[in-house]
């Protein structure tokens, strides 16, 4: 059967979109519940960090090998055991009762996310082609975007008045729901002309490398960037060299089995397209400042603004109001307006929404709300189109490399955005309050304990100073303070990366219309040695 012509593929589309919206709305959902997790688990602030970033970190080392397994043994049957192992993680993380259990089950979440998520882009570049497959990423993009957002109000909601280990137990029935469509729905595909191996080499210094990437940054809050707090020498900057080490590595292993013809992780010459490399970097880009600010916001809003998990949802379905009503007329604006417009005016949103949050951060709830509004409308611009401009030149029979590659991207540049832009928040809330508290005349021994309380917590120690009793109200402020200058300071670098992807859009090339036939991309990938 022809695949474009498939009777079910909307439904199968439905599936799809679903599935991914568990594996994205989750990460919203932990930012939301987190300072709940933390008080309630007793979690430190590098097991905060590490609760995140792990879960992007692992995603983004298995994807380009899922994809190619995908593309080896099946696009549906990777999808249905990633959903299923990503609910019967989502249990385990619910029933966590100790940090270890909970950041290794959040690493098993990963490992099903990295098998859903590639499945997932070739399934509808297999089963979509012209205008269709301009809706299917619009429907696709509006449905992730706005689970993503919604999901933190559930989140919020059962954090608050339930427990917040339901937030992580909703994905099992919605996985049930997810893996039901697309065991009746979703078509099997596969690359029959792939050539059959697994790059191991490859696989090891890819997932070696980045993981001693995000190690380094994250645990620069708990070793220091040089130097240890008795002296000797910090373990950081030696992970940092070592990742990029390994990963220079990779780059030329991959180049030289390419070379010999041999099986690669991933086709680096597909970043001789312009489309896919320009908007590879937004993408990067865009998803650190945009995790990174997803990963800061709640905590500042929970441990120094007064708001409970509950508001702080309610605050962001604002987000998800805007992606709703901006995915909803992407579609007849790109008809318009053409794709690299549409992005680059989606990131634009972004960019303006988070620098008015940095500008106005302490602010009244609506201003707070318009922010986030703002910033949804962006998403829902920018990031189906983007998706869709990554691969529009991609040769269909490498869609699934390419998919898994520029998701990989954008994880990467989550985890570094939960360790970049969470270290920054860290290391500013402690130093702040250490200087606001010493200059407010604390004693030192009260202070180092202060200051210890309110980093190990990340702030969410703040609301319990205050009612811990008159002597610690003065303090609470203090360190509310701090806390807010921390977030001014982090969501202003949040918005400076989103300009920074935003000017990578400038040199992506003219998109063409999805009615004019496809360019001649394989020739052109021949030419640049792929």
């Amino acid at each position: 059967m022809n695949l474009h012509a498939h009777p079910n593929r909307w439904l199968a589309l439905a599936a799809v979109a679903l599935g991914t919206s568990l594996v994205i709305m989750d990460a919203t959902i932990a930012n939301v519940a987190l300072p709940v997790v933390i008080g309630d688990l007793g979690l430190t602030a590098t097991d905060a960090e590490w609760m995140n970033a792990v879960y992007s970190l692992v995603f983004a080392s298995l994807m380009l090998t899922s994809g190619r397994l995908g593309d080896l043994y099946g696009r549906k049957t990777m999808f249905l055991g990633g959903v299923a192992l990503f609910g019967l993680s989502s249990l385990v993380v619910g029933s966590a009762p100790a940090a270890a259990v909970l950041i290794g089950a959040r690493l098993v979440q990963g490992i099903g996310a990295a098998m859903v998520l590639p499945a997932t882009l070739s399934s509808i570049n297999a089963l979509f082609t012209g205008r269709e497959r301009a809706i299917s990423f619009a429907v696709y993009g509006s449905t992730i975007g706005g689970m993503a957002a919604v999901g933190p109000l559930l989140g919020g909601w059962l954090a608050t008045d339930v427990s917040w280990r339901w937030a992580f137990w909703l994905n099992i029935p919605f996985g049930l729901i997810a893996l039901v469509l697309a065991w009746r729905f979703l078509p099997e595909t596969r690359d029959p002309h792939l050539r059959r191996g697994i790059d191991i080499p490859g696989t090891l210094l890819a997932t070696l490398g980045l993981g001693a990437l995000v190690f380094g940054l994250i645990e620069a809050t708990s070793y220091g960037w040089w130097t240890q707090a008795d002296g000797s020498a910090s373990p950081v900057p030696f992970a940092l060299a070592g990742g990029l080490v390994l990963l220079a590595v990779f780059t030329g292993v991959e180049r030289r089995r390419e070379a010999a013809d041999k099986v690669v992780l991933a086709h680096l010459g597909l970043f001789a397209i312009p489309t896919f490399r320009y908007g590879s970097i937004a993408a990067l880009v865009v998803a650190l400042g945009e995790f990174g600010l997803l990963f800061t916001l709640p905590l500042v809003l929970q441990g120094a603004m007064g708001y409970d998990a509950l508001g702080t949802g309610w605050l962001i379905l604002s987000l998800a109001v805007g992606t709703f009503l901006a995915s909803g007329v992407v579609p007849q604006v790109t008809r318009r307006l053409g794709q690299r417009a549409v992005v680059r005016t989606g990131l634009g949103m972004e960019a303006v929404a988070v620098g008015a949050l940095a500008w106005l951060l302490p602010a009244p709830a609506w201003q707070l709300a318009a922010c986030l509004f703002l910033y949804g409308a962006g998403v829902g611009f920018a990031t189906a189109q983007l998706t869709s401009v990554i691969l529009v030149d991609v040769p269909r029979k490498l869609s699934g490399e390419a998919s898994g590659l520029q998701t990989t991207v954008r994880q990467i540049g989550s985890a570094l955005g939960v360790a970049l832009l969470g270290g920054l928040l860290i290391s500013t809330l402690t130093t702040g309050t250490d200087q606001r508290l010493a200059d407010a005349g604390v004693p030192d021994v009260a202070r180092t304990r202060i200051v210890d309380a309110v980093h190990s917590s990340v702030g969410a120690a703040i609301p319990g100073l205050a009612e811990a009793g008159p002597q610690f109200a003065q303090a609470a402020t203090l360190a509310s303070d701090a806390m807010i200058e921390a977030a001014r300071i982090t969501t202003g670098v949040a918005a400076i990366v989103l300009v920074v992807g935003l000017l990578a859009t400038l040199a992506l090339p003219r998109i063409r219309h999805h009615d004019e036939p496809e360019p001649h991309a394989e020739v052109a990938l021949e030419r640049a040695d792929l």
